[in-house]
């Protein structure tokens, strides 16, 4: 298995999961009260690895039936990638004061788990219905009055923060899967990297979430994460197009 392909994996999935979002605001916000932390990690680390090897074979399978895509996806992947770290580099430079404040932020996962509360208390589990997070808000007020989340409540919510996420697809199954197939034989050595990326991370965020919370509260360390990612981001667009 190519080192060099894990650590591409790696590094550009690690990149692209920790922006603050409704996601992660939630995994940080379980790991806080220590409800469902296992279950949580393990929901959103699995709906990665599935993604990702949807990507890896779905892209493959079309890059094998018209190989000059192969050439455009890398200097458009290159382009992607070295835009996504200016833009995290400006982030680095002039912040907004934007923070992982979980009692700030939760309103987008409050939202989201007031409408699965709502229908599991319903009795009712449509797909569709979780789109529309005012529809079932009055019925989910006494769930959220209630010091604990349930299993059921809980994880349906993470579910839909992540598979009813459209960047989700973008970034995970189009983005990842265009680049691991510019590895050639070491796609899946670079799915592995990234498909570690979302393991580390996610049970990282979740039972490290009493020491983070205090750490990702402040603006400056997502100066300093930003820079990271911009530096990270960067380094993987000229190594795209550079000869392999």
């Amino acid at each position: 298995m190519p080192f060099s392909s894990v650590l591409a994996g790696f590094g550009l999935g690690l990149s692209l999961i920790v922006a603050i979002g409704a996601q992660n605001v939630f995994v940080l916000r379980q790991g806080i009260r220590r409800e469902h932390v296992f279950a949580v990690a393990a929901i959103c680390a699995l709906s990665d690895l599935a993604l990702i090897m949807v990507g890896v074979s779905g892209i493959g399978a079309v890059l094998t039936a018209v190989p000059w895509l192969v050439d455009v996806i890398r200097w458009a992947g290159a382009a992607f990638l070295v835009a996504y770290g200016l833009l995290a580099a400006r982030r680095a430079i002039r912040p907004s004061g934007e923070a992982l404040e979980v009692e700030v932020a939760e309103h987008e996962v409050e939202s989201a788990e007031a409408d699965v509360s709502g229908l599991v208390g319903a009795g009712v589990g449509t797909p569709a219905a979780l789109t529309n997070p005012a529809a079932s808000a009055s019925a989910a007020t006494s769930t959220l009055t209630r010091r604990s989340t349930g299993l059921a409540a809980a994880v349906l919510t993470c579910l839909a923060l992540t598979w009813l996420n459209p960047h989700v697809y973008l970034d995970t199954v189009f983005l990842l899967g265009s680049v691991a197939n510019t590895h050639g034989d070491g796609r899946w050595a670079f799915a592995a990297g990234a498909g570690a990326a979302s393991l580390v991370w996610f049970f990282g965020l979740a039972y490290g979430a009493r020491l983070l919370g205090g750490v990702l509260s402040s603006p400056r360390a997502w100066r300093v994460l930003d820079a990271i990612i911009a530096v990270v981001m960067v380094g993987l667009g000229v190594m795209l197009v550079l000869p392999h």
